[in-house]
């Protein structure tokens, strides 16, 4: 899917700048405890920036997209996982790994919508390097990627129901 396409599924679904939910929240804190990660996140990938619907662990709501390992992860359909970023060239010199947060761990899985655009990712984060995570975690991270894919589009059937019944007499 190319990038216009993938942008124009992220606006229809009207969810970024939205107020954090406890259904997103719930996700990223049973992340931080299946995975023992620090930090967990539901980001949003538009043009410009990464927009966090959910955030366990850091502070912000945005950062910019050219820093952002989320960036990277949607242009995969699997689990992207880098044990040690100063040993990765994609972003040993990333401000985000050479500054704060000092992020040294990324275990990402995109969130692929039914028409095949990747919108986002549901992370976890480390300022320690670590080892792989097995099998069986991927297929966790998977399942609490596909709960996330649930809740967006329950968030967006209730934006189209709030859309007819204000055109309904």
């Amino acid at each position: 899917m190319d990038e216009s396409k993938r942008l124009e599924t992220l606006r229809n679904l009207e969810i970024l700048d939205t107020e954090p939910t406890p259904e997103f929240d719930r996700i990223t804190g049973l992340a931080t405890h299946i995975f023992n990660a620090p930090v967990a996140l539901i980001s949003l990938v538009d043009e410009s920036r990464q927009w966090f619907k959910s955030m366990q662990g850091l502070s912000g709501q945005e950062s910019p997209r050219e820093t952002s390992f989320c960036a990277h992860a949607i242009q995969g359909v699997d689990v992207m996982e880098v044990t040690n970023a100063l040993d990765d060239p994609r972003f040993a010199d990333n401000p985000l790994v050479i500054g704060e947060p000092y992020i040294r761990y990324y275990c990402g899985a995109p969130l692929v919508m039914r028409n095949g655009a990747r919108i986002g990712t549901l992370c976890i984060i480390d300022m320690q390097s670590r080892d792989p995570i097995s099998h069986g975690k991927r297929l966790l991270l998977k399942e609490l990627t596909l709960q996330a894919i649930r809740e967006i589009e329950l968030h967006a059937l209730d934006i189209d129901t709030d859309e007819i019944n204000q055109i309904l007499p």
